[in-house]
């Protein structure tokens, strides 16, 4: 049986703090309260990170960095895998915390701590691998070298709805490579990351390497992303605020990593495995209750199978399990992270309904007594123009749209504000190859669900973001170039 993390996390609400330069910090101002959004039951407090504080923690990143640096990259990497192991160590304890901060259902957070571990070791494989080039130069005698360099201290500003898989997917690049790091957790699901900070702290990681500061975004993080000390922000979350993030890091020129929202259209073509095609769209929306950028969120199904797939889908909708993940073990989904993005996805289906569409299931509030939960929702008759096929829900609904061609369904595909992830359904190569070449996306997924490898490269077109993550691409986003001439 593992031990309990010295102050990690228990039923008894408790006050959290920040990790600064090795050290857990007593919070000097404000405590922000984390409950359970499947119950509305407090479960602990975060401190709201004054812009002092936040300054103290980019200063000790900074001082921190040099030495760090030139340690060879096999070493940092030997502390990426202690700190993995510590994750495997603590893994049920971590998705515990996951489940009640988030709403999460048990199986899906253990499979985020557990895949974390698993990133973690694999950015850690990269420190053989980060490679230059050998240039050819114009005169003689001279050979140019061109270096991969860390950046220097990065910024790290989390989403929610994969809280602890995306402390990995910006420290673990960014510490290989070199970097430095302050973390700023989401205030709606912040307990995990101050777990894994007590977990690190146990580790031989120097100090300053990494450091975590908690607080809402207005305050907390527009310090953070304000800080002339940081070389590359890299933030999850919404078009909103990655588009403000860039206005402020043109303050101080910082470079950003933006993965923002996602309207991810399905294919769904006449030839299609119908069963397959349902399972598969049925299960990339209601996965962490449809509040995921890169899972399906709008179909285009040709004419002859729609009223097939409608009536697969519905039934898969129907027997969809739902509630208090902290509860019970055998669900597909869980509640909504609050009221407000309760109210988003009501707001979408009721103007969805006045559009003119039908409600084929679902469409309501579930009554389950307390908790942000909305029924498994499909939703037929969408038109291209109707605001549910434009913007994104971030909620277990799905609306369907009837097309009579590949070409027809490509085209309404890519006419979005969204570029992240696309999928089609179909048993004919050519078609797949036609969507792969056309559909204007980061990702296309064929006869599968949405859900990215760690080896890939996770990036967005419009307004899903600028850069990208995972595979040896996501890592360079944490390097910079510089280019040596030896003359001799």
């Amino acid at each position: 049986m593992t031990r309990k993390i010295s102050n990690g996390f228990s039923e008894k609400p408790q006050d959290y703090r920040n990790y600064v330069d090795g050290a857990f910090t007593a919070a000097s101002g404000e405590m922000i309260e984390v409950t359970n959004p499947a119950t509305g039951a407090l479960l602990g407090r975060i401190p709201e990170t004054s812009a002092a504080e936040v300054d103290a923690a980019v200063r000790a990143a900074r001082a921190a960095q040099g030495d760090w640096e030139k340690l060879p990259a096999i070493e940092r990497a030997g502390f990426l895998r202690q700190i993995s192991a510590k994750v495997r160590e603590h893994r049920v304890e971590l998705a515990d915390v996951i489940v009640k901060e988030q709403g999460k259902i048990r199986s899906l957070a253990q499979v985020e701590v557990d895949f974390t571990a698993d990133y973690i070791d694999y950015m850690a494989e990269w420190a053989r691998r980060i490679e230059g080039e050998v240039l050819t130069s114009d005169r003689p005698n001279e050979t140019m070298l061109l270096l991969r360099k860390p950046l220097g201290v990065v910024a790290g500003v989390l989403p929610w709805n994969f809280p602890f898989f995306l402390i990995a997917r910006k420290m673990a690049p960014a510490l290989v490579t070199g970097n430095t790091i302050v973390i700023k957790p989401s205030e709606e699901t912040p307990l995990n990351a101050y777990l894994f900070a007590e977990l690190l702290a146990e580790t031989d990681l120097p100090k300053g390497v990494f450091n975590l500061v908690g607080g809402r975004g207005r305050t907390a993080g527009e310090a953070l992303i304000a800080h002339p000390g940081i070389d590359l922000i890299t933030f999850t979350g919404s078009v909103a605020t990655g588009s403000h993030i860039m206005q402020v890091a043109g303050r101080n020129l910082t470079k950003v990593n933006l993965e923002l929202g996602g309207k991810a259209p399905a294919i769904v073509l006449k030839d299609a495995d119908l069963d397959l095609a349902a399972q598969a769209i049925h299960a990339s929306r209601v996965i962490n209750t449809g509040q995921v950028c890169n899972c399906a969120e709008r179909v285009y199904v040709e004419r002859e199978v729609h009223d097939a797939l409608v009536e697969k889908l519905k039934t898969l909708f129907e027997e969809t399990r739902y509630g208090d993940p902290s509860a019970e073990d055998d669900l597909h989904m869980g509640p909504l992270i609050n009221q407000a993005g309760l109210d988003k996805v009501a707001e979408a289906v009721k103007m969805a309904r006045q559009q003119g569409t039908t409600v084929v299931t679902g469409g309501d509030h579930a009554d389950l007594g307390q908790g942000f939960h909305y029924k498994p929702t499909l939703i037929t008759g969408a038109t291209a123009e109707m605001d549910i096929m434009r913007h994104e829900t971030f909620g277990p609904v799905l609306p369907i749209q009837i097309v009579d061609s590949l070409d027809e369904a490509i085209s309404l595909a890519n006419d979005s504000d969204y570029g992240l992830t696309s999928s089609i359904y179909t048993r004919d190569l050519n078609s797949a190859m036609q969507a792969a070449r056309e559909l204007k996306f980061g990702e296309t997924y064929i006869n599968r669900e949405n859900f990215e490898a760690m080896q890939g490269f996770h990036a967005g077109r419009r307004k899903s973001g600028i850069g990208g993550a995972d595979g040896k691409h996501g890592l360079y986003e944490f390097t910079t170039t510089h280019v040596v001439y030896i003359k001799g």
